[in-house]
């Protein structure tokens, strides 16, 4: 019983999962990008450089989701403020989990080189982005997918 619960759960979740990745991997190369330029070029430090990418990470995101994920939802037409602020909330809380863990990888485990520095970025983008994904499946957005 609970098998097929999981399953199909995995089969009604598999193509905006696969759409919000592909979304997903866009914001990802966006914030990427920013973090390296100011943490290695600008040599600005690795956790202002996180949050200062976290920023255009977020909306490049949020359009791009807009456009395909969510496309569906009119639970916010006419409201994009409402809807700015929930998503730069949940990405805020993203944002929470991605310094802590880039803390722990660069400061507590040492990975301070610069190539160590962008390794501990992908990997923290990517535990986060299940959450990111979470919580506008299933609050922002969930009544209209």
């Amino acid at each position: 019983m609970q098998i097929s619960l999981i399953l199909d759960f995995v089969k009604k979740e598999s193509k905006p999962l696969f759409s919000y990745l592909c979304v997903g991997g866009c914001a990802a190369l966006v914030e990427w990008l920013f973090f390296a330029l100011l943490a290695n070029v600008a040599g600005i430090n690795y956790l202002v450089a996180t949050a200062v990418s976290f920023i255009f990470s977020t909306a490049s995101n949020w359009i791009l989701g807009r456009l395909w994920v969510f496309r569906k939802s009119d639970a916010y037409k006419g409201k994009t403020l409402i809807e700015g602020i929930l998503i730069y909330a949940v990405s805020g809380i993203g944002l929470l989990f991605n310094l802590g863990l880039m803390y722990m990888f660069v400061s507590v485990l040492d990975m301070n080189s610069p190539i160590k520095k962008v390794v501990s970025k992908i990997i923290s983008t990517g535990i986060v982005f299940f959450w990111n994904y979470c919580a506008r499946r299933f609050f922002i957005y969930r009544s209209d997918q």
